[in-house]
């Protein structure tokens, strides 16, 4: 089952379930042995009406990251999870695709997709950004050795990656719309308490 601790995999399980999106959350808590080999299991494994079956490893961000140097679009991850992955994606098959989401959650007046995009979720603020495994392994670069890490550059990685709705055909229905408002606090409040910020501040980061 997902682990429902984490916020950013409770968010984006959530997040499927309004949408309607067919998924299955995956147990996180073994590894998988492909021959000797350890494999990080996926999160979800997501299968929209039409398309291919998206096998999606959610990885948490706050949108910007950083103290007084605020940086946005962090999209780091790890060499284990670019392989785990890679290798779920061929023992499943043609029609299954990795897919890496970044689950932003949203600190201050910026946000990484349009306002009708965003998910509120027990009072924080998430965008959910997709990239496909192919691209993000096709541009990533070594970020730190000691960490065993990788990440795309900003520009790349912004032209590359999509909303998730455009992965998975979906759109919030109107009816739950008011549901799942953000918190209709000033935005002031917002950030000394730690709360999510009220929609009507935010602005898309071009």
């Amino acid at each position: 089952m997902a682990n429902r601790d984490n916020h950013y995999e409770a968010a984006f399980e959530e997040y499927l379930r309004v949408r309607q999106v067919p998924y299955v959350a995956v147990d996180e808590s073994r590894r998988a042995l492909l021959g000797d080999v350890s494999l990080k299991s996926l999160d979800f494994l997501v299968s929209p009406a039409a398309g291919p079956a998206w096998l999606v490893d959610v990885k948490g961000r706050r949108f910007p990251s950083g103290g007084q140097n605020k940086q946005y679009w962090r999209n780091w991850s790890t060499a284990d999870d670019l392989r785990s992955l890679a290798a779920w994606q061929t023992l499943l098959g043609l029609r299954a695709q990795g897919l890496f989401v970044f689950a932003y959650e949203i600190v201050a007046d910026r946000a990484p997709l349009p306002l009708h995009q965003l998910f509120a979720f027990r009072d924080r603020l998430y965008g959910f950004v997709g990239v496909r495994l192919s691209d993000y392994q096709a541009h990533a670069r070594p970020l730190s050795a000691a960490w065993n890490t990788v990440s795309m550059p900003t520009a790349k990685f912004r032209e590359m990656a999509a909303p998730v709705d455009d992965y998975f055909h979906a759109a919030p229905p109107d009816s739950l719309a008011h549901a799942h408002a953000a918190p209709s606090t000033c935005w002031d409040d917002c950030l000394n308490n730690g709360e999510a910020p009220s929609r009507s501040h935010l602005v898309t980061l071009d």
